[in-house]
């Protein structure tokens, strides 16, 4: 009968404390469960932004691939997911091409003329192959114009990387290759006086949408996406 009172009084002891532990995790990391947005052979789920007319993007071998501006006739538009999120986290592989420019938006709005007037961007380029001067803040990983990367986690142009963003209301990461590359609190006073004093100055429109689609940019580069899941939190 003692060893009975032991064994009951671990187990209470046990699930409290687990109680606890799940009430002290951190938001970001609770989840109602992984669900893929692509089903590795066709677009449902997703159109362009605006329902522009575009056949940039095309689905082979369980990627989403974009042409990129190989041929002048295509017609070029964002990705955008019908359904849209607030409290998230994203997951996906993806590879560029080189000299290839390209992003992951979220949050949305269809209210502007390009997607990224709206929702905040993972910026997604060739760091070392891109013609041109890039600012850290359009580095791979960044927050685009608001947070350049903090560290360099990239795999050269034409390799898999591995992204996972994750958005609780308004605490945001990035993440690259399992290192942290953006870490950001939406509408707090930090971002405020980035916003004000850099690209979105002139547009108060940036970054206000707090509920929106998931949208894969068509900035004319050939990039691929593959085992794109979402998790609600």
């Amino acid at each position: 009968m003692k060893n009975y009172f032991l064994l009951l009084t671990f187990l209470l002891f046990s699930a409290a404390a687990l109680q606890a532990q799940n009430k002290n995790s951190s938001p970001l990391a609770l989840s109602k469960g992984p669900r893929s947005l692509f089903d590795g052979k066709t677009l449902s789920g997703w159109r362009t932004y605006q329902n522009k007319p575009a056949d940039s993007w095309f689905v082979k071998e369980g990627m989403i691939c974009n042409k990129g501006n190989k041929d002048p006739q295509t017609k070029h538009a964002d990705l955008i997911s019908e359904k849209q999120y607030e409290n998230f986290e994203l997951s996906l592989d993806w590879k560029i091409a080189p000299e290839a420019n390209s992003g992951i938006l979220y949050m949305v709005s269809e209210d502007y003329p390009a997607s990224y007037y709206s929702g905040p961007e993972y910026q997604l380029i060739d760091d070392t192959g891109y013609p041109g001067k890039l600012e850290d803040w359009q580095k791979t990983g960044a927050n685009y114009a608001m947070n350049p990367p903090l560290v360099n986690a990239t795999r050269p142009a034409g390799e898999w990387n591995h992204t996972v963003i994750k958005v609780f209301k308004g605490s945001v990461q990035h993440w690259l290759n399992g290192k942290k590359v953006a870490d950001y609190i939406l509408w707090n006073d930090e971002w405020k006086k980035l916003k004000a004093t850099g690209k979105w100055k002139d547009h108060p429109e940036y970054g206000m949408t707090p509920k929106g689609h998931i949208a894969f940019q068509d900035h004319g580069g050939e990039v691929c996406l593959k085992n794109i899941e979402l998790r609600e939190l």
